[in-house]
Protein backbone atom coordinates (compact mmCIF):
# COMPACT_ATOMS: atom_id res chain seq x y z
CA UNK A 1 0.00 0.00 0.00
CA UNK A 2 2.88 2.57 0.61
CA UNK A 3 4.94 1.38 -2.20
CA UNK A 4 1.79 2.88 -4.78
CA UNK A 5 1.26 5.57 -2.57
CA UNK A 6 4.94 6.36 -3.27
CA UNK A 7 4.67 5.80 -7.07
CA UNK A 8 1.51 8.31 -6.95
CA UNK A 9 3.37 10.88 -5.18
CA UNK A 10 6.64 10.42 -7.56
CA UNK A 11 4.08 10.43 -10.62
CA UNK A 12 3.00 13.92 -9.48
CA UNK A 13 5.81 15.17 -8.54
CA UNK A 14 6.85 14.69 -12.38
CA UNK A 15 3.74 15.87 -13.65
CA UNK A 16 4.66 18.83 -11.79
CA UNK A 17 7.74 19.58 -12.67
CA UNK A 18 7.23 19.11 -16.58
CA UNK A 19 4.19 21.16 -16.35
CA UNK A 20 6.45 24.19 -14.26
CA UNK A 21 8.49 23.68 -16.74
CA UNK A 22 6.16 24.21 -19.43
CA UNK A 23 4.83 27.23 -18.15
CA UNK A 24 8.19 28.98 -17.25
CA UNK A 25 9.79 28.23 -20.52
CA UNK A 26 6.14 28.85 -22.40
CA UNK A 27 5.78 32.31 -20.39
CA UNK A 28 8.25 33.90 -22.16
CA UNK A 29 6.74 33.18 -25.69
CA UNK A 30 6.27 36.17 -27.50
CA UNK A 31 3.81 34.52 -29.57
CA UNK A 32 1.92 32.62 -27.55
CA UNK A 33 -1.26 34.11 -26.96
CA UNK A 34 -1.07 35.94 -29.82
CA UNK A 35 -1.97 33.59 -32.27
CA UNK A 36 -4.46 33.41 -35.02
CA UNK A 37 -7.62 32.47 -33.57
CA UNK A 38 -7.49 34.15 -30.17
CA UNK A 39 -9.63 36.55 -29.92
CA UNK A 40 -9.41 40.25 -28.77
CA UNK A 41 -11.92 43.05 -28.30
CA UNK A 42 -11.29 46.04 -27.24
CA UNK A 43 -13.99 49.01 -26.60
CA UNK A 44 -13.37 52.44 -24.90
CA UNK A 45 -14.84 50.76 -21.59
CA UNK A 46 -13.10 47.03 -21.25
CA UNK A 47 -11.28 44.39 -22.87
CA UNK A 48 -12.29 40.83 -23.50
CA UNK A 49 -9.71 38.25 -24.72
CA UNK A 50 -10.27 34.51 -25.68
CA UNK A 51 -7.30 32.24 -26.17
CA UNK A 52 -9.08 30.32 -28.34
CA UNK A 53 -5.88 28.64 -30.20
CA UNK A 54 -4.00 28.99 -27.66
CA UNK A 55 -5.74 27.00 -25.54
CA UNK A 56 -6.34 23.97 -28.09
CA UNK A 57 -2.42 24.24 -28.18
CA UNK A 58 -1.98 23.55 -24.74
CA UNK A 59 -4.60 21.37 -24.43
CA UNK A 60 -3.11 18.66 -27.48
CA UNK A 61 0.30 19.22 -25.67
CA UNK A 62 -1.15 18.16 -21.92
CA UNK A 63 -2.95 14.87 -23.89
CA UNK A 64 -0.37 13.64 -25.54
CA UNK A 65 1.84 13.96 -22.10
CA UNK A 66 -0.93 12.55 -20.05
CA UNK A 67 -1.02 9.32 -22.97
CA UNK A 68 2.84 8.90 -22.77
CA UNK A 69 2.78 9.21 -18.60
CA UNK A 70 -0.35 6.51 -18.38
CA UNK A 71 1.69 3.97 -20.69
CA UNK A 72 4.48 4.21 -19.61
CA UNK A 73 2.74 3.32 -15.76
CA UNK A 74 1.70 -0.01 -17.22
Amino acid sequence: MLQEAGRIVIVIGIVLIVLGSFLWFFGKLPFLGKLPGDIIIRRESFSVYAPVTTTIIISLFLSILLTVISNLRR
